[in-house]
């Protein structure tokens, strides 16, 4: 598993920080590419819904080639759309290497996520998903400060380069560590209706999400309410295709499963809408810059390090349950001081969110799969990802609604308080699934016999 993991955490790293680096340059994209604003934001809208489409791929591309071969396929494409993106020479040129790139990193991470979980076993499921999960939790917090550094020492080109060496090590890796996989593979076809239902109906409802919360309420809602549409649709669909669905729905009649991916989504809104605060309080509230955003996120980062490297151990022991609910008190418990405006107890506070953001995502999500048999896998990471994945949306819209009717009638430090507070209260509506979760350690035997159903 240590391998798998290696490689995985070194091919994840550069397309989960791709998608925060580059929204520090739009300004500095739009005055280089002598272009608009609104044709700017399309560098990160493409690569928003290159990503987004894709991922709904993953699990069917998983077993008809082989996680090794999908994983390689994707790490060279998000490499040379990088490089393509390095050399662009206008504007329609970067935004189409964008989608090169969106596309390749679509299927990396969940395909990685599937390998992991094959290699680890459900013993040590925890500690697969917490490598995982790193990645995603030190994006936020490096992604910001990595842009700003590299535009103010360096081209905005570089913001891409720099993947390519990154992802070349990735590739080396890969090729020397990753076992052969050959005998994943199935013959199965490709759930075409399902396809043109699922991958649009998730980047519409995620495009919709997105633009909501960047104020461009009009034409997100309409792109949300086409996006729910299509999704009907799909879900009627896969109801009637059964386990030859684009994703089998009838996973979520696992109870572990549900109810794991219920607290993951939940607790991703309630995520993803602090991760938006944090900056934008430090920036309107203290007056500090990119810079000082990116470094007030950095231990929130530090304290999911310290408790991801204790969650496999925590969960062989006392289950899914108990570290869960721990997790979410510390991140509740982490959120009460931000009605300060003093930044030493806001870091400290952060650093707390940290410690139970890293107990969170990893055990839950090995909560996951501790019942369903290995060849669910791809399907089930699937739709863990296209669902945690909304809810990230889901969080930044709600969030940027609230902190934006608030800020109308109050001071900028009252209404981030109160725009906390929801996050508090969507963190604490998530700890109610969270009570259900199973409440006993993994067994081989468990395992074995459900894989044998």
């Amino acid at each position: 598993m240590r391998r798998t993991a290696v490689v995985v955490a070194s091919g994840a790293i550069m397309t989960v920080l791709d998608t925060t680096i580059v929204n520090v340059a739009v300004h500095v994209l739009g005055r280089d590419l002598g272009v608009s604003l609104a044709t700017t934001q399309w560098v990160l809208t493409a690569y928003l819904l290159a990503l987004s489409t894709t991922i709904p791929l993953t699990g069917w591309a998983a077993r008809r080639f082989g996680t090794r071969t999908v994983w390689l396929t994707s790490l060279v494409l998000f490499t040379a759309g990088s490089l393509l993106c390095a050399a662009a020479w206008s504007a329609g040129s970067l935004i189409a290497f964008r989608v090169l790139q969106g596309v390749g990193g679509g299927l990396l991470m969940p395909t990685g996520q599937t390998m992991l979980a094959r290699a680890a076993g459900p013993e040590r499921m925890a500690r697969a998903m917490a490598v995982v999960s790193v990645p995603a939790m030190l994006a936020p917090a490096l992604g910001p400060v990595l842009g700003g550094v590299l535009l103010d020492h360096l081209s905005w080109r570089w913001m891409f380069g720099i993947n390519v060496p990154i992802c070349a090590v990735a590739l080396v890796l890969a090729f020397r560590l990753l076992p052969a996989g050959a005998g994943d593979r199935e013959r199965t076809g490709l759930d075409v209706p399902g396809l043109l239902t699922l991958a649009p109906g998730v980047a519409a409802v995620v495009l919709g999400l997105t633009w909501i919360s960047d104020g461009r309420r009009p034409a997100g809602l309409a792109t949300l309410a086409a996006g729910v549409v299509l999704l009907g649709g799909f879900a009627w669909h896969a109801r009637r295709r059964g386990d030859r669905a684009l994703v089998d729905l009838r996973l979520f009649t696992d109870r572990a499963f549900a109810t794991s991916v219920g607290v993951l989504f939940g607790y991703s809104v309630a995520m993803f809408g602090v991760l938006i605060l944090i900056p934008l309080f430090v920036q309107q509230v203290r007056g500090g810059d990119t810079l000082d955003a990116g470094l007030m996120v950095a231990p929130l980062g530090a304290g999911a390090i310290v408790t991801m490297a204790l969650a496999g151990r925590v969960t062989d022991r006392f289950g899914t349950r108990a570290p869960a609910v721990a997790g979410l008190l510390l991140v509740l418990g982490g959120l009460i001081p931000y009605g300060e405006t003093e930044l030493m107890p806001l870091a400290a506070a952060a650093f707390v969110i940290g410690l139970g953001h890293g107990l969170i995502t990893p055990v839950v999500m090995a909560g996951a799969y501790r019942t369903l048999p290995p060849p669910a896998i791809p399907g089930a990471t699937t739709a863990a990802t296209i669902l945690i994945r909304v809810g990230s949306a889901l969080g930044a819209a709600i969030l940027a609604i609230v902190l934006q009717t608030l800020l109308r009638d109050r001071a900028p430090a009252d209404a981030f308080e109160l725009s906390f507070w929801w996050t508090f209260a969507i963190v604490g509506a998530a700890l109610i699934p969270a009570l259900t979760l199973a409440g006993r350690p993994v067994r081989v035997e468990a395992h074995t016999q459900a894989a044998m159903r």
